[in-house]
């Protein structure tokens, strides 16, 4: 029979009493649920809608040619990403074109959205397709062409959960016309067929990204997204949408989504529009979006929100001096849910 002093009982105690700690150490990390790898803010409630956007068309498309060598623009455009970033936005709409001559400035605004941590939504397309900057007109076949070239050139600028649409309201570069059933048959098999180009080209650089987001104006989502082509686009209608009134805006989500059997974005959407809600003044658009953003809480069948515009139009959230209007409290309200 083995005997044992007192110290060496002591001894094996304190060794036992040692490995179980480390066992059960290891069995709480093997258990534990991941963690996060994003920064998550204490009490920060859920986004209202998983797409929380602001569009920046005014500066990153309509401007895209100013001269870069002096840095202002850079400066400006990392101002606007910190503003927009403060009112809660998760996605911030960048509408440079991808042409080749524009991609360092493509990859100012980008840069700027990832150091003010939001993702984007790109929002821009060839010069070609509808002549701006002069550039000569491309077909739909050098369309789908180059965007899926674009997209394996330039696999460093998306992230993922990124959105990236080829063709915002792409029907204006064909002027399709809607009434046309065979022109409208037509053009949904080249959205088709470039949805799943540019899912592929997506893959080969290893990127999920949600692809295609193609707005349309309610009239021509009406004629071309049935549910047969809803799906075939993944699911998604996207509608720039203005209108008079706020109960005008949810009526015309509630019966795209209705008719083409998927969710809604409002790709486009703000006030005023001179010619359909007239002259406003700070506190009248201030109360437009208010309404409208509590009617849109509502519907369960829109995704996400894209207001146009941030600065330089009669929409804008902030004036040309870098001031907030009073509507910029409103946004920020809904998009950090706390209304």
């Amino acid at each position: 029979m083995i005997r044992f002093s007192k110290v060496e009982i002591l001894y094996i105690i304190a060794a036992f009493l040692f490995g179980l700690t480390i066992m059960l150490a290891a069995l709480q990390f093997m258990f534990a649920p991941p963690r996060s790898t994003h920064t998550i803010t204490a009490n920060k409630p859920k986004n209202l809608w998983p797409i929380e956007s602001i569009d920046t068309m005014k500066y990153s498309r309509d401007m895209a040619k100013q001269d870069l060598t002096d840095g202002s623009y850079a400066l400006g455009a990392n101002r606007q990403m910190a503003r927009i970033a403060q009112t809660g936005a998760n996605y911030v709409a960048i509408d440079t074109p991808y042409d080749a001559e524009f991609l360092p400035v493509m990859k100012i605004w980008v840069q700027a959205a990832r150091a003010n941590g939001l993702h984007v939504w790109f929002r821009g397309n060839f010069s070609g397709w509808e002549g701006w900057f002069n550039y000569a007109p491309i077909t739909e076949q050098e369309h789908t062409a180059m965007t899926k070239q674009f997209i394996l050139n330039n696999s460093s600028l998306f992230q993922d959960t990124d959105i990236f649409t080829s063709c915002p309201e792409c029907e204006n570069g064909i002027h399709l016309n809607i009434g046309d059933q065979q022109a409208v048959a037509a053009y949904r098999s080249f959205l088709i067929n470039e949805y799943n180009t540019d899912n592929e080209a997506f893959a080969t650089i290893g990127k999920k990204v949600n692809n295609g987001f193609y707005s349309m104006n309610a009239d021509a989502a009406k004629a071309i997204m049935d549910k047969a082509t809803t799906q075939e686009l993944g699911g998604i209608v996207v509608i720039d949408h203005y209108v008079k009134t706020p109960e005008e805006l949810l009526s015309g989500v509630v019966s795209i989504a209705a008719e083409s059997g998927g969710k809604v974005v409002l790709g486009e959407f703000g006030a005023p529009i001179p010619d359909l809600q007239g002259n406003m003044t700070e506190a009248q658009q201030k109360d437009w979006l208010d309404q409208s953003l509590q009617l849109l809480s509502t519907e369960n069948d829109l995704l996400g929100v894209n207001y146009w515009v941030n600065e330089g139009g009669s929409t804008a959230l902030w004036n040309q001096d870098g001031s907030p209007r009073s509507a910029v409290s409103v946004i920020t309200k809904y998009y950090h849910n706390n209304f």
